[in-house]
């Protein structure tokens, strides 16, 4: 038995939607993961899942053995899961499907915070959330949301990328017009 919604989507396919603090991998994921560690052929890199997951060195656009990225322990990185089984660790790749880097990549600066999978979720569906929305009407930040529960946000000056933050922080439980709400009092305070 599992609490949460129920979604579904075209054709046959159901699924229990609910907030966790544990990511369990599922191919075709946008993560946020960690590198802990680096061998010869690939990185170690915690994505809040139950082990850690595999970033082979050509997993990169452009990636050939004379051309292998370094990186550094404690290196935030956006990537995409391509293979995540059950007894097995998952496998990332810093590039979308047709093989180019598009967003995917070592993430500098910026403040990343951890969340719920269901705060995660609520950013990332369509149409925009609503938070997400009022906020980039008024204040030019990045963001970058993995749905292992991380959360990246980067701004020109810090005072931006706390407000984005503690806002983004506070709305896992308010309604779309409790968030608009939100964001406009927040806003007014500041300016």
């Amino acid at each position: 038995m599992k609490a949460g919604k129920l979604r579904f989507a075209k054709p046959n396919k159901y699924w229990v939607e609910s907030s966790h603090k544990r990511y369990v991998p599922c191919a075709g994921d946008t993560v946020l993961g960690i590198v802990v560690d680096s061998k010869a052929d690939n990185f170690l890199v915690d994505i809040k899942g139950p082990t850690l997951a595999f970033l082979p060195v050509l997993a990169f656009e452009g990636g050939t053995r004379r051309n292998i990225p370094k990186f550094e322990m404690g290196t935030l990185l956006y990537a995409r899961v391509v293979m995540a089984n059950t007894g097995m660790n998952p496998e990332l790749a810093c590039m979308d499907a047709t093989g180019k880097a598009a967003e995917f990549g070592p993430l500098k600066d910026g403040y990343m915070f951890e969340s719920t999978t269901g705060l995660s979720r609520m950013l990332l569906k369509s149409p925009p959330c609503p938070l997400l929305e009022t906020l980039g009407k008024k204040l030019a930040f990045e963001i970058a949301v993995g749905l292992n529960g991380r959360v990246w946000v980067n701004a020109s000056s810090p005072s931006i990328i706390i407000l984005v933050a503690n806002s983004i922080m506070k709305s896992e439980s308010l309604s779309p017009v409790q968030q608009k709400i939100m964001v406009d009092n927040l806003l007014q305070r500041v300016q």
